[in-house]
């Protein structure tokens, strides 16, 4: 299989809450948890219970990193499969992040490859 991916995805643990941003008169998700499967410096794999999303959905996100920080980010779905019969999983591409905060998470892919 073809690698598509732009950038090297990271195993990790970081809390994510995301907001439909896309779709006017629609009412969103108020900021649901989602649990992160991967994330790198252009976009992240997430799985949630119960919620079916299209291709192409965008959603506002806030990132809580490792450093307790949280960034403010944009992203858009451009992958969607089942887990199982109440989870999906997304790969998703950031259409809206600072240089700074991608390049946080680059700082920590970088620290991961060292140790």
């Amino acid at each position: 299989m073809e690698e598509k991916r732009g950038a090297k995805r990271l195993d990790i643990d970081v809390k994510v809450e995301i907001e439909r941003i896309d779709e006017p008169g629609v009412t969103t998700i108020k900021y649901v948890d989602v649990e992160v499967v991967n994330i790198s410096k252009t976009g992240l794999a997430f799985r949630i219970e119960g919620q079916e999303f299209e291709t192409g959905a965008c959603f506002d996100a806030k990132i809580q990193i490792w450093t307790k920080e949280t960034i403010d980010t944009v992203f858009k779905i451009v992958r969607a499969s089942k887990v199982d019969d109440n989870t999906n999983e997304y790969g998703c591409i950031f259409i809206g992040m600072t240089d700074t905060d991608a390049l946080k998470i680059e700082i920590y892919q970088l620290f991961n490859d060292i140790v």
